[in-house]
C-alpha cells in the first residue's frame, strides 16, 4: 500500500508540544492531514499551536508513553476518530547531560522508559493495524548521537543507540508487509531542546569532570544559534514519508552528516586495525 494521495493521511505523532514534533503537527494540519498528537500536556500543545492553526483535524492526546494500556487506548481513539492509520512518528524524548559516573539508576530508567520502552509500546499498538492493511510508515526520531557518542551524553546516546538497533531489526521484519521504516538522525536544531527547562541534568555531580561542566554551559549558550531549521527538518520528514522511499537513515543537517562521516572513518580504521587479529579466535577450518 503506497502512501495515500487521494485522501488526507492519518498520522500518530508523539512528543508534540515543542521542537520538531510541534512543527510536524503544524505542517501536517496545514496540509489538511489528520493528526493524533500525544504529549504530556494537551493544554501546552494547544497553547503552542496558537490561534493561527486550524485544529479541526487534530486529536490531542495526553498520554504517558510508559503506560502500555494508555498507548493502546490512544491508538484506538485515533483509528476510531479518523478511520485508519498511515504513519507513526516516534518523536518523544529529552536530552540529558552528565558523566556516566554521575548518572543515577532512576535517571537511567526514566530516560530508557521514554526513549526505548515508550517507542516499543507505540509500535506494539500500531503494528497490528499497519500489518493487517499491508502498508504504512514508521518514523523513529533518533539523533546523530544514535550513531556516534560524545562525552557527557552517555545516557542520551544509550537510549538512541538502542532505538537505532531496534529500528534496523524492525525495518527488516516489516518490509514484507509493505511497511516502511525511517530512522531520522538530526544534528543540532534551533528548538527548545537545549533550554534549561527542557534539558535534564543529574541530581548530583562530582568535581572530577570539569570538562563536562563546561560542556553543559557551552550547550546552554548554544541555544538560539543551532544550525538546523526545524521548519525545514519537519518538511523533510514529511516529504520522505509521502514519497514512501529513501534510505533507512535520514540525516538532517550538515553537522549530522559530518559527525556520521567521522564515525564511519573511525570504524573503518578500527576494522583495518583488527583485520588480521579478528580471525585468530575462530575454530580451525575443517580439513
Amino acid at each position: 500500500m503506497s502512501f495515500p494521495t487521494e485522501r488526507p493521511a492519518v498520522w500518530f505523532v508523539t512528543g508534540t508540544s515543542r521542537g520538531l514534533g510541534l512543527e510536524l503537527v503544524k505542517q501536517l494540519l496545514e496540509r489538511g492531514d489528520r493528526v493524533a498528537a500525544t504529549t504530556r500536556s494537551s493544554d501546552r500543545l494547544l497553547a503552542a499551536l496558537g490561534d493561527g492553526v486550524d485544529t479541526a483535524n487534530l486529536l490531542p492526546l495526553t498520554v504517558d508513553l510508559r503506560d502500555q494500556a494508555a498507548v493502546e487506548q490512544a491508538v484506538r481513539e485515533t483509528t476510531e476518530r479518523f478511520g485508519g492509520l498511515d504513519a507513526v512518528v516516534n518523536n518523544a524524548g529529552y536530552g540529558f547531560l552528565a558523566a556516566v559516573e554521575e548518572t543515577s539508576d532512576r535517571e537511567v530508567r526514566d530516560m530508557l522508559d521514554v526513549q526505548v520502552v515508550g517507542v516499543w509500546n507505540v509500535l506494539r499498538a500500531a503494528l497490528p493495524i499497519l500489518r493487517e492493511q499491508r502498508g504504512g510508515h514508521i518514523v523513529n526520531v533518533s539523533s546523530i548521537l544514535g550513531l556516534t557518542a560524545v562525552p557527557g551524553w552517555g545516557l542520551y546516546c544509550a537510549g538512541k543507540f538502542a532505538l537505532e538497533g531496534m529500528s534496523e531489526a524492525l525495518a527488516a521484519e516489516v518490509a514484507d508487509f509493505g511497511i516502511k521504516v525511517t530512522i531520522v538522525e538530526p544534528g543540532y536544531f534551533r528548538t527548545q531542546f537545549l533550554t534549561e527547562d527542557s534539558i535534564a541534568l543529574p541530581a548530583e555531580t562530582t568535581p572530577h569532570y570539569p570538562a563536562i561542566r563546561q560542556m553543559v554551559l557551552d550547550h546552554l549558550k548554544l541555544q538560539g544559534s543551532q544550525l538546523g531549521d526545524p521548519v525545514k527538518g519537519a518538511a523533510a520528514i514529511i516529504d520522505q514519508v509521502r514519497a514512501g522511499k529513501g534510505p533507512l537513515r535520514q540525516l538532517l543537517g550538515s553537522d549530522a552528516h559530518s559527525y556520521a562521516t567521522a564515525k564511519v572513518e573511525a570504524l573503518r580504521a578500527n576494522l583495518d586495525a583488527t583485520a588480521l587479529t579478528a580471525p585468530a579466535t575462530d575454530f580451525p577450518a575443517a580439513l
